[in-house]
């Protein structure tokens, strides 16, 4: 599990980073896709059979079991995909700016590969080059095509006749049996904590069980906030006989999306300990996971498989990155916000973009619209802010809802209903002016009440704008979800300029005064 680079793309909302592997694994860097929307999954499905002339054949609510087998579907044509184009850059020649050229120009200094390549720029035997360059494409893989699921997303579904589906066809459950059935060869990111109905799903699927030599078709990695966390969870599919590929920490203070805080603790000291535990943490659930596999009677391990610890959230200089991987261990960084600025990777609507762009520290704030309830990075004056505010002085606070994602309100229901639904919102206010508030505290609760987004169909829009794929009913109100560390940059780049600013030979960063990632 070697990685080609040092780096790698988180999951960015529904769309940013959407079909970001099929852009960016050619040249070896790994991303992740959100399986949340599966409605928008299928609409880059039909896209992309379009865009490469296959045949598509549409996935409807009417057809059982549509949301896994869309997500199957995706993935299956993204796998097939990002295989061609890698061969297409493998196979291409050893000169200036072709493809080969710039999946070995992109590598970190430090890369044995890059070395390697360095090597066979300098030699002047003929014979020797073309060996070299023999061994040079032999080595190279693409980035991983990973996915993401946030736990807390598991929605209970409902047949035609409104009756109540089995737990396995929840939003959550349905996602991960879409990607296990899928053809690729990655990791899955369970993310926003435990869901121990998802997890014990997991140990259904054979593609998530290591062979003899540690060998996993479809890894595992735990997105966490602190060592405790990791140990939890960690011990939950251990005991199920599936490995932790990762632990992937990430910082609560400055990440984009959703900012789910620690107890108290900051990046350093969670480090620290990760630093200090990382190989009690990985014999004790080796120890756990072969008691498992004996009990199923299935092949134990010879030697523990690798397990990763990696960090994401608010880097933003070469310095920090090093620090990360040289001080505290880390094996690789996930860099998400920056790559918002850089269309070659991710899905930004121009309109948006160019906010992005001159975004100072005071557009950037954690705001109250995700209605999952947990502090949401936001930008003001965005897209779907704006729509949002338009509805609420027509006196028609809320949205229609249209997917349903985050549904889990039964203040006024029986079933499950969004807190930025205009269902909830007028019942809500309808309860709030039944109580003859005194004006402040009414205003006050009132605010709360209409400041949750439709975000997740809003942060699906810019996508569909971006691609010219955006139909009628398309609100061209885009939601994006930026960290902090946008502020520090302000030019739209390129791939390769941004995977130079990653590893020191040029710098992105703007005038702004910049913090240090621990600290803001």
């Amino acid at each position: 599990m070697t990685n080609i680079h040092s780096f790698h793309i988180p999951v960015m909302g529904t769309a940013f980073s959407i079909d970001t592997p099929i852009k960016v694994a050619k040249y070896g860097i790994s991303s992740v896709i959100s399986l949340v929307d599966d409605t928008l999954i299928e609409e880059m499905r039909r896209y992309y059979c379009r865009l490469i002339g296959e045949q598509y054949e549409a996935i409807t609510k009417y057809d059982e079991d549509y949301r896994a087998k869309r997500i199957t579907a995706y993935l299956n044509l993204v796998d097939k995909i990002v295989k061609q184009k890698f061969e297409e850059v493998r196979n291409s020649c050893f000169e200036l700016g072709s493809e080969i050229t710039k999946y070995f120009e992109m590598l970190s200094g430090n890369s044995p590969l890059k070395k390697l390549y360095n090597e066979m720029l300098q030699t002047d035997n003929a014979t020797l080059k073309k060996e070299l360059q023999t061994r040079l494409r032999s080595l190279m893989r693409p980035g991983d095509i990973n996915v993401n699921i946030m736990t807390k997303l598991d929605r209970i579904n409902f047949d035609q006749k409104r009756n109540q589906l089995a737990d396995e066809f929840s939003d959550a459950l349905s996602a991960l049996r879409g990607y296990a059935q899928s053809t690729v060869n990655s990791a899955i990111v369970f993310s926003a904590g435990i869901n121990r109905k998802l997890y014990s799903y997991a140990e259904k699927f054979e593609d998530f069980y290591a062979d003899a030599f540690g060998s996993i078709k479809k890894r595992i990695i735990l997105k966490v906030s602190d060592y405790r966390s990791a140990l939890i969870q960690g011990r939950f599919f251990a005991k199920k006989g599936l490995w932790i590929s990762e632990f992937r920490i990430e910082s609560g203070l400055n990440c984009g999306g959703h900012a789910f805080a620690t107890e108290g603790f900051l990046m350093g000291p969670i480090l620290e300990e990760f630093k200090k535990k990382r190989d009690e943490l990985k014999e004790s659930l080796a120890k756990i996971c072969n008691e498992a596999l004996t009990t199923k009677k299935k092949e134990t391990f010879h030697e523990a498989p690798a397990m990763q610890v990696t960090a994401q959230g608010g880097i933003g200089t070469f310095k920090e990155q090093q620090f990360l991987l040289n001080y505290y261990d880390v094996d690789a960084t996930g860099w998400a916000t920056p790559f918002l600025l850089v269309p070659e990777a991710t899905n930004v609507d121009l309109p948006t973009l160019d906010k992005l762009a001159k975004a100072t520290e005071d557009d950037l704030y954690l705001s109250d619209v995700s209605p999952l309830g947990v502090p949401f990075n936001n930008i003001k004056g965005s897209a779907s802010d704006s729509e949002k505010m338009h509805r609420v002085e027509k006196n028609k606070p809320g949205s229609a809802c249209p997917k349903g994602h985050l549904v889990s309100n039964i203040e006024f229901t029986d079933k499950p209903i969004c807190t930025a639904s205009r269902q909830y919102q007028k019942l809500k206010i309808d309860q709030l002016e039944s109580l003859n508030l005194p004006k402040e505290e009414f205003q006050q609760k009132f605010k709360k009440v209409i400041a949750k987004a439709c975000i997740c169909h809003d942060l699906g829009e810019a996508v569909l704008l971006k691609n010219n794929i955006a139909d009628k009913n398309t609100k061209k109100s885009p939601a994006i979800c930026p960290g902090p560390n946008l502020a520090y940059f302000s030019k739209v780049s390129t791939l390769t300029d941004m995977v130079g600013h990653i590893y020191g030979r040029l710098n992105l960063l703007n005038n702004t005064y910049r913090p240090h990632m621990f600290i803001k």
